[in-house]
């Protein structure tokens, strides 16, 4: 501490990164600090001090599988110096290092390797992930969503129609992905695995579809082609979802009773029925003989009911009756026919009589009067 004109004091400054000295290859610019560098083995020539070891369970089904294809595992471990066990009686597989073990961090990938294998990924490219470029990420989704229906619903649809969402997804990010039961196993480098990771979650829990992930991942990468455009924002190009609220149909409430501090009337009870009516005072002969009685009528009306319906089957439908309206329009137009016929008869036949009219005989009748005439007078 030291005092100031003022009579005050003031903190002594520490002095940060003294002990911080100026490297020559701070300022190199042909080092790439991203870059992962192959582990040499002569950087841990003593190998390890003490045994590490993982173990996991695998499922039943997965028992044939890897006895088939443990020798695979084996030769691929054997050559980083790790040992492994696959234990049938316990249903677990273990990796462990010796003494030949040289990288610290192989046991790590080694257990990601055994969990891979646990969840259905075929060896050959389980394998793959002991590289060090290549990671793993195990996505459990069974604990985000509750409802089993509806879980089963967007699983599927992070699959896609025959899994072509799911090989659109690999495409775009590079990434292996395999949905397995209850968890989304994926394989790839660090950023891609962060995408996948993210695609998973939003789709199970209706976030967003995995479609327009997919849409907004296609415009990444044509963008990422143009370098003018490296260090400016992206936002203005890519696309943006809204959420549609779909009306759905509500449950309907039951509407609240109003609130009353007595309880309801209590309901009377079989031995208070039997009192109002009197059978509780009956002998049990009268009681039996009441009871068989009632089967009795139940038994005769079921009998009744099964007879009419058994006879229901032969009893004939009744047959359309056509009304033959034609017949008394037929008879009226007939009559009709008899005397336009016996009207156009009489016609034809005084035409007939005018025409074939002798003159001479016709003046002669004409000028002898009749003898009915000629009578009356008389008479």
């Amino acid at each position: 501490m030291e005092n100031s004109e003022n009579g005050g004091v003031e903190p002594k400054q520490k002095n940060k990164g003294k002990h911080r000295k100026p490297k020559p290859w701070d300022d190199d610019p042909n080092i790439d600090r991203w870059k992962i560098e192959k582990f040499d083995p002569s950087w841990n020539e003593g190998g390890m001090l003490e045994v590490t070891s993982f173990s996991t369970l695998f499922p039943q089904y997965r028992e044939k599988y890897l006895q088939e294809a443990w020798p695979i595992v084996k030769s691929a471990l054997k050559e980083y110096g790790i040992s492994c066990e696959l234990n049938l009686v316990e249903g677990s597989m273990t990796v462990s290092t010796t003494r030949k073990t040289k990288d610290p961090y192989i046991v790590v990938k080694a257990r990601d390797l055994i969990k891979l294998l646990s969840r259905s990924v075929p060896a050959p490219q389980a394998i793959k992930v002991l590289n060090d470029e290549m990671q793993c990420d195990i996505i459990k989704i069974s604990n985000l969503v509750r409802n089993k229906e509806r879980f089963i619903k967007r699983r599927q649809r992070l699959m896609g129609p025959n899994s072509s969402t799911l090989k659109a997804l690999e495409i775009l990010t590079g990434c292996y992905i395999l949905i397995q039961g209850n968890t989304v196993s994926a394989m790839g480098s660090f950023k891609p695995l962060k995408q996948v990771r993210k695609i998973v979650e939003d789709c199970m829990q209706n976030v967003m579809h995995p479609i327009f992930h997919i849409k907004i991942l296609m415009v990444r990468k044509e963008l990422e082609k143009d370098p003018t455009l490296a260090h400016e924002s992206w936002d203005r190009f890519l696309p943006k979802f809204k959420k549609k609220n779909i009306n759905q149909n509500k449950v309907k409430r039951k509407e609240k009773r109003p609130y009353t501090p007595y309880p309801p009337p209590p309901q009377p009870s079989k031995i208070d029925i039997q009192l109002q009516t009197g059978e509780y005072f009956l002998n049990d002969k009268v009681k039996s003989a009441k009871k068989w009685q009632e089967r009795q009528e139940k038994q005769t009306e079921k009998t009744a009911e099964n007879k009419r319906k058994r006879e229901a089957a032969f009893i004939p439908p009744k047959e359309p009756v056509v009304q033959d309206t034609k017949s008394d329009d037929g008879g009226k137009d007939l009559a009709a026919m008899a005397i336009s016929l016996k009207k156009k008869a009489k016609e034809y036949g005084r035409q007939n009589s005018a025409e074939n009219v002798n003159a001479e005989a016709y003046i002669a009748e004409s000028g002898e009067p009749s003898k009915k005439k000629s009578k009356r007078k008389h008479s």
